[in-house]
């Protein structure tokens, strides 16, 4: 007798409104703290997954401070148990780390998928680290429901794994801080 496979889910939380969100500056793998207000969003996406009955086996975060407080503060509401996932990592941006985010220069380099932004990591070596990271969780998961809670450049590849996408999209693809997405593992 077959015993019937757990069904798996993916969330996906964005980390709470930054510093530099808020100044429209590219954040990437620099390692920005969280507003006052990107701390209650973290709080209320807590409490969100606590309300709909949604049960996470377990929180992995990017080591990076703005979505590790996110994590945590999610954890303590849900009561789920937090690892660090260092794939989860936002992409290094480069030499445009800091710089304002509708830089026509930033723009036209982030449309070239193979570019490392001099100093930083190419959309190709991204979607590797995350695409390996899913794929791990796909086969040595154990049907467990993860919550992975990341950065926007993230949401964007992961949501690349789950669905086919034209260019135009995948670069205008984008989730709102602490907006909770879910898909079928």
């Amino acid at each position: 007798m077959q015993t019937e496979k757990k069904s798996a889910k993916i969330y996906f939380v964005r980390h709470g409104q930054s510093e530099w969100n808020v100044a429209n500056k590219i954040c990437g793998a620099t390692d920005i703290a969280l507003t006052a207000n990107g701390v209650e969003q973290a709080k209320a996406a807590g409490e969100k997954i606590k309300g709909m009955g949604i049960q996470i086996d377990e929180i992995r975060y990017s080591p990076l401070v703005r979505a590790a407080r996110t994590a945590s503060e999610i954890a303590r509401i849900i009561n789920a148990p937090l690892v660090l996932e260092p794939r989860l990592t936002e992409q290094c941006f480069g030499k445009y780390e800091g710089m304002p985010r509708d830089s026509k220069d930033f723009l036209a380099a982030k449309s070239e998928f193979v570019n490392d932004f001099e100093g930083g990591e190419s959309m190709l070596h991204l979607a590797q680290r995350i695409y390996n990271l899913l794929d791990d969780l796909k086969q040595n998961g154990g049907g467990k429901n993860y919550l992975l809670v990341a950065h926007n450049g993230i949401a964007r590849v992961i949501h690349s794994y789950f669905f086919n996408m034209t260019n135009a999209e995948y670069a205008a693809y984008g989730v709102k801080n602490c907006q909770i997405v879910e898909y079928d593992l």
